[in-house]
């Protein structure tokens, strides 16, 4: 029979290895294990179920669906794609099309926003708080980001 140590085990054969040990089975030989083997003790045979039971309750758990995160999700954030989002914020870009240029959630393009001083802070920023340009944190401003439009004007407005 194949050595177990230089195959690769799939979760098939783990299950099959752990059945046979907790029937009695050396599951290399085939052959019942003497009476007197640790693998014949009631307390071997019931953990052996015991890790079975267990296993089989992971393996048959529906994996969660994946996410279908933007490509940038989670990676920092360079200073030339900062550069890049504030003008094209102040061009007046809306915030999906930011998102969308940046491979990144509307949310992070709101965060990051808010982190560079260019909107108030949205709402379900744990603990954070824009910084002003002297780096004095700023007051948290609780209000939705539905006036986008308003921003980008000024924002443009005060560039001319």
């Amino acid at each position: 029979m194949e050595s177990t140590l230089n195959t690769a085990m799939n979760d098939a054969r783990v299950l099959a290895t752990l059945q046979a040990l907790a029937n009695g089975i050396d599951p290399v030989t085939g052959m019942t294990f003497p009476a007197d083997s640790p693998y014949q003790h009631p307390d071997t045979v019931r953990a052996l179920y015991h890790v079975i039971r267990m296993f089989e309750t992971v393996t048959s758990r529906p994996k969660p669906p994946a996410r279908n995160l933007p490509g940038n999700s989670g990676k920092p954030w360079p200073p030339e794609e900062d550069t890049q989002l504030v003008s094209a914020f102040a061009a007046g870009q809306s915030m999906e099309a930011l998102a969308a240029a940046h491979g990144r959630t509307r949310f992070a393009i709101e965060a990051r926003l808010a982190k560079l001083g260019k909107v108030p802070m949205p709402a379900g920023i744990r603990g954070s708080r824009a910084a002003d340009p002297d780096g004095e944190q700023a007051p948290r401003v609780e209000m939705p980001l539905a006036a986008h439009a308003a921003y980008a004007a000024m924002a443009v407005g005060s560039h001319r």
